[in-house]
This record gives C-alpha cells, structure tokens and sequence, in this order.
C-alpha cells in the first residue's frame, strides 16, 4: 500500500453480524482504535486529520479501524449491543485480521469498553490508550440534564450540530458543518442513536479500574467539552500505574489541530522511543494540487455576501465530490480554493480538469497548478518545496487552466493526457527555471 492510498474496508464475522473495519500499514505493532458514540470508516477519511492521523500510526504499526456493530458500514442490529457483544465485535476483528495481540486505542464511550476487554482477555492486549475517555457514564451529566441533551441530540442529528461539542475548533471552516451533518446520517439513524444513548447511560466500568495490569496511558484535553476533563483524571487514577498526560487545548476528536505532542506519547508509550524514523517517514512523494477561484473578490462583490457564501458552499462540496472520485486527499480549503494531494499524478491531473470543468458550469471559473515532489506530513496539513512550487506554478495560470510543472509531465507520459507548453518562468521564492504546461483530457 502506497502512502496515499486508502484502505479496503473488509468485514469480520462476529456471531451473525458482520463488522466492517480497515486496516492501514504493516508495522510489527497491531494497534486498534475503538470508536466513540458513532462512527464511518470510509467517510471519516474524507474529514479533516483523520486519514492524516491514521497515517502517522501506522509508520510503525498495523492500525484497524472498524465501525461497531449497528454503526456505520456494520450491520445494523435492532436494540443496542451490549458491551459483552462489543468485546465479542473486537475479538471477531483480531481473529479476522490474524492478530494475537494488540495495543487498543479507545475513545469516548470506547474507553469503556476497551477497558472491560483488557481486563477479560488481558493476554490480547498489549497496550491500554484511553483518549477523552471515562468510567462511568453517569458522571458526565445529571439525570435530568442528561434526558434533555438526548432529546437535543436526536432532534437536530442529520444537522450536523454534534460539530459544536466534538469538534468546536472546524465549526466555522467553510462546509464544515455540512460533512458534520452527512456524518452524523452515515453513522446512526435517529432511533438507533436514541438506543445506543440511553443503554450507555447505564456503562459503569469503574469496579474494573483497579484490576487492569496492562500497561495504561490516559490522554484528555483540558478544553474537551464533551468529555470533562476531571473524568479523565478520575479514570486514570483508579487503574494501576496509568499514567495521565493532559493537553492545555485541543477538541474532543483528538485527530483534529496540532496532534504532534500527542503522537509523540502514543508512540513512545508502545515501542520506547519517540522519533521512529520521523524524519524520513513522514516524508513522502506525492502530487499536489492548488486552486483557486478566479476575480474571486469582484465576484464576491458583485454577488452580495448571501449569494456568495451559497456559491463557496457549492463549491466546497464539489471539491469533495471530485477529489474523491479520484482518490485524492483534501488537505484544507484556502477560503476560495482548495489545496490536496494525490498518489498519482495522471489522477490529480485529470481531477484538476474535471474539477475546473464542474466548477465553471455553475459559474465558478478557476485556475489549478500541480506539481509533484517530496511533501512533509505536519499532523493534518502538509508542507514542504512541492507545496510551495504547485502554489507558485497556479499562480501563472490564466482563468479555467490547468497548469503544472515538467515533472509532472514526465510521470504520466503515455497516459492519454495532452499538454501545450506555456514557456519558462521563475517561481518566486525557489530556484531556477521552471517550464510550464497547460493540460486537457
């Protein structure tokens, strides 16, 4: 598996339920992320730092994601699953995957249950990460405040509204609140969610706490405003020897903003050391692709605010739709344009042309440059001279091109892509000379 290319999501046999999960890398290290409340294996990819951070794991481990039973790609169940049919769920997976141990990440409501599995079958579990976890379920609210927040959760799922207590820092990117919403009807339907609450109010594992003998590391956020962080300090006190590591910032979704320091405990914690190999690790080659609207300020004010903010929603969602049609990697949005990399070059240019051609049909015209290099992955954005070179390479594009670098060229000569040379310039700020060449299908 290349380093840009997304896993397959294949499925475990756990009783009479089938439970979807992925698996990225090949490290010596099996590591397994237990979910939260909810959860979509292939959808989170396309949210931001979640495949970025899947990523930095499985440098050094062989990570699987799944959906739990009722969740996502998984089967859905009628009632809720108990927390012995999870474990069940988890040891279906290991079996599946050929693991016999395994370090567990779990999270949220996760912790709990990754809690109970390592105390029953303590043999499988090499390692116990709890991120923004708790032991009782009860203690994060009163009853009566509790009963309300369900009727609030379910009222509004589908709206996208959990993005303002999981992760409040995405809330204002443009389209943000949108992915929230299509992520919340992938995870669970209404009904199924009302279950799930209700039965994990009663989850209550803190009798277990003091028997835990494996290795345990306990991460929260100090600003996590949906799982406090006194419960993370309450959860890691109550078990042997964990150890607890608090971050001053920092949403409840852990993959989201600066997870350097994060990454560095989680790796330290399962192998020793810290620095696995970083510097040459989190260097890869890929395709990068800028664009950005053309006189997007006139535009901006010819439309009237209303009208143009309806017109860059528009637009952020199709950037979503054709960059992962062609099994890109959104990196972020520029505000009036995007930036994202591919694991081939033929595939980003083609994108780059569709996207254009899209765009311009419903009245966006826009400029692409590419060009493909070494990157460096920082966490959920990337930088590096190859970044710099497609901004710069964009720059010298005319309205509805498509511009990129001679390297780019060179790797996809044979595939069915033209290209008319546009001469040689020099790119602010890196050296040289630089051909350009506009691209069509």
């Amino acid at each position: 598996m290349s380093d840009f290319q997304l896993p397959e999501t294949r499925y475990a046999q756990s009783g009479d339920v089938s439970i979807a999960y992925q698996v990225m890398g090949n490290g010596p290290i099996d590591m397994i992320l237990v979910p939260g409340l909810f959860s979509h294996i292939e959808f989170q990819h396309e949210m931001t730092g979640f495949t970025a951070f899947l990523r930095r794991l499985a440098s050094y481990a062989r990570v699987t994601t799944f959906d739990k039973r009722g969740q996502g790609l998984s089967d859905r169940i009628s009632g809720a699953a108990t927390m012995e049919e999870r474990m069940d769920d988890v040891r279906a997976i290991m079996d599946a995957i050929g693991s016999k141990r395994a370090a567990l990440i779990g999270f949220s409501e996760g912790s709990c249950m990754s809690v109970l599995f390592t105390a029953t079958y303590p043999e499988r579990v090499s390692h116990l990460i709890l991120i923004g976890g708790f032991g009782r379920a009860a203690d994060r609210l009163p009853d009566d405040e509790w009963r309300s927040r369900v009727e609030q959760v379910v009222k509004n799922w589908g709206s996208g509204d959990t993005i303002k207590t999981v992760a409040p820092s995405e809330a204002r990117k443009p389209g943000a609140v949108e992915q929230f919403a299509k992520f919340e009807r992938l995870g669970s339907s209404p009904g199924a969610l009302r279950t799930i609450m209700h039965l994990n109010r009663k989850i209550d594992v803190t009798a277990v706490l003091p028997t835990l003998r494996v290795p345990t590391l306990v991460l929260h956020s100090r600003a996590d405003i949906q799982v406090p962080v006194e419960l993370g300090r309450k959860l890691a006190a109550a078990i042997p020897g964990a150890k607890l590591i608090e971050y001053p910032t920092g949403d409840h979704y852990f993959w989201l903003g600066d997870t350097e320091a994060l990454h560095g405990e989680i790796e330290e914690f399962v192998t020793g050391y810290r620095d696995h190999g970083s510097a040459e690790l989190e260097r890869v080659l890929a395709t990068v692709l800028f664009t950005d609207i053309v006189d997007s300020t006139r535009s901006a004010a010819a439309m009237g605010d209303q009208r143009w903010r309806r017109m860059l929603d528009d637009h952020d969602r199709l950037a979503q739709q054709v960059i992962g049609r062609h099994r890109g990697n959104l990196v972020k949005s520029t505000g009036d344009g995007v930036l994202a990399t591919f694991d081939g070059p033929g595939r980003a240019v083609r994108c780059a042309l569709a996207f254009g051609s899209a765009a311009k049909q419903i009245g966006l015209p826009l400029r692409a440059g590419l060009h493909t290099g070494e990157i460096e992955i920082r966490g959920a954005d990337i930088g590096g001279v190859a970044v710099h070179a497609a901004a710069r390479v964009m720059s010298h594009c005319g309205s509805d091109e498509v511009l990129v670098s001679r390297v780019v060229t060179d790797l996809v000569a044979g595939a069915g892509l033209r290209f008319a040379e546009r001469g040689s310039y020099e790119l602010k700020g890196l050296p040289g000379k630089w051909e350009l060449f506009a691209a069509s299908g």
